[in-house]
């Protein structure tokens, strides 16, 4: 039997929160649970699990699920350099304080 490492409780919330929002998207556009599994090309113990939000089904299926319903690009957008404040403030803070010219270029200003 395979089993999953420990999850921090903010992925499980995260995992389970995905999963929710997936079933609910399936419902509103009215998929039966068989049409959507056959479409992921997965099975319907699969599809469940997806939308338990379990953290032991791949990534590439949650975002075949996702593509089926029509919303990949905000997978996409998950990691987004531009939206990484963290990143972009650390790299903001690595810039040089001055910027100045190479030797090379400064003799030949002259």
């Amino acid at each position: 039997m395979r089993t999953t490492p420990p999850l921090p409780l903010p992925v499980k919330r995260a995992l389970a929160k995905l999963g929710s929002d997936i079933r609910s998207a399936r419902i509103r556009r009215g998929i039966p649970t068989a049409i959507m599994a056959s479409r992921a090309f997965i099975t319907r113990s699969t599809l469940l699990k997806v939308e338990r939000g379990d953290a032991g089904v791949s990534l590439g299926i949650y975002a075949t699920v996702l593509f089926v319903l029509g919303l990949t690009e905000r997978l996409a957008e998950l990691a987004d350099v531009r939206s990484d404040e963290v990143g972009l403030q650390l790299a903001e803070e690595s810039l040089p304080k001055r910027v100045r010219r190479p030797a090379a270029s400064a003799k030949r200003a002259r």
